[in-house]
């Protein structure tokens, strides 16, 4: 199939971006690498009257590391965060995540902000961003000039593929704040195929102290909720060596916590063991490396 009728407008800055997408209301939709866009105009999913591409806006395309964190830019490919030393230094959780998303062909059209703006809970970024405590910056065109709002992932992701950037708003930016220098992460998932979205999966960070033994731990779980879930493992872990985990506790909580369906992929009792084999595997490799970190 071929998509319905649209217009289409490239603006140069993203204050004429921003001036359009006011104007147009519900009737604008942004165009960015359109990984998820174009195949839903082609089955006829999406049929938006105006399409507004902000691919040669140089504003957006930027990519910003500090020890703070890294911010991402609407016009940032995945392949370009993937290759970033600087970003997956302050950030390792991602050197663990990208290679995940999809296959290269895809991540080197495919945006990174694209991929939080379609809030698909099976999506690896938004795992991620929601452990790490990261960021949405929204911005949209006033009378007065741009107003910018930055939103925590808990508030920003709604429900599968719904968030909650308003009509008329652009995701400008997402920040992936920095990972302390005594907690270690890892990421996990199983899939059918590599490339294939993932039936299952899980994002950990544990904390260590001086002496190696367990303050902190987290998970993130993807597919498997209709929203990314994080859940606190702290105290399932808490006071263990790192070396000498006994994950159990903390997989069978993780477990317990999410809420996966049955599809044509894999019932829900599976994806719900998925959970907890995951969860023990991260966690371990998480806490070996923060381990290695202190």
């Amino acid at each position: 199939m071929k998509p319905a009728t649209f217009a289409y407008s490239a603006p140069a800055t993203e204050a004429d971006a921003l001036g359009l997408l006011a104007d147009l209301g519900r009737d604008g939709t942004v165009l960015a690498g359109g990984q998820s866009l174009i195949p839903l105009l082609n089955m006829r999913l999406a049929r938006p009257a105006h399409l507004v591409d902000i691919n040669g806006i140089a504003e957006l395309d930027v990519l910003d590391t500090g020890p703070d964190g890294v911010r991402v830019g609407a016009g940032v490919r995945h392949a370009r965060l993937e290759r970033d030393a600087a970003a997956l230094t302050v950030c390792p959780l991602l050197a663990d995540a990208m290679p995940l998303v999809a296959h290269p062909v895809i991540r080197n059209r495919g945006t990174v902000c694209g991929s939080i703006a379609h809030g698909d809970p099976a999506g690896e970024l938004t795992a991620v961003l929601a452990l790490l405590g990261g960021s949405v910056r929204l911005a949209r065109a006033e009378t007065a000039g741009t107003r910018r709002r930055d939103l925590p992932t808990a508030e920003f992701f709604v429900a599968p593929l719904e968030t909650a950037k308003q009509t008329g708003e652009l995701v400008e930016s997402v920040w992936f704040p920095a990972v302390a220098a005594d907690t270690g992460t890892a990421f996990q998932e199983a899939s059918r195929r590599h490339g294939d979205y993932a039936l299952c999966g899980v994002g950990a960070t544990v904390t260590v102290d001086a002496d190696g033994r367990v303050t902190d731990a987290s998970a993130a779980y993807l597919s498997v909720a209709p929203v990314p879930l994080v859940v606190d493992l702290g105290e399932a872990l808490a006071g263990q060596h790192a070396d000498a985990l006994d994950t159990a506790a903390a997989a069978r909580l993780g477990s317990e916590r999410v809420d996966p369906e049955t599809d044509i992929h894999a019932t829900a009792a599976y994806r719900r063991h998925l959970a907890g084999v995951l969860t023990e595997r991260a966690l371990r490799r998480a806490a070996q490396r923060a381990r290695e970190r202190r």
